[in-house]
């Protein structure tokens, strides 16, 4: 990867990451305007190195080698809407999928240690 590219990828990743990306377009259903609003996070790493093998019994490298490498991700995760009426403006936040999915392992995992818990004291051990 050039040095170019490099700059040219946070470059690209920087424009965008504006506001648009977090607060979508304003929709309007009857006299309600709706704004969405997400969480938005972009990452980029890179790195670049140069090195030699192991040098032989004659004193001389075995050979060198250069590299380097590179890459980024964005993410964005809905949070709710700003909901503006004529009387009022709030926040509707939205369902958490994850943690909806946590709250049914913990539920499935507390059932069969209770139902173990149980057949353990019908029919003993």
């Amino acid at each position: 990867m050039s040095i170019d590219r490099l700059f040219e990828s946070v470059q690209n990743m920087r424009e965008a990451a504006h506001w648009r990306a977090a607060f979508g377009e304003p929709q309007v259903v009857g006299d309600k305007t709706i704004i969405p609003v997400a969480r938005v996070s972009y990452g980029f790493g890179t790195g670049f190195g140069s090195g030699s093998g192991p040098d032989t019994e004659e004193g001389k490298s075995v050979g060198q080698g250069e590299g380097g490498g590179g890459g980024g991700m964005g993410s964005a995760h809905p949070l709710g809407v700003v909901v503006i009426t004529p009387e009022e403006v709030y926040f509707e936040e939205t369902a958490d999928e994850n943690k909806v999915a946590m709250a049914g392992i913990v539920l499935v995992g507390t059932i069969i240690w209770q139902l173990a818990k149980t057949l353990r004291a019908i029919f003993g051990k």
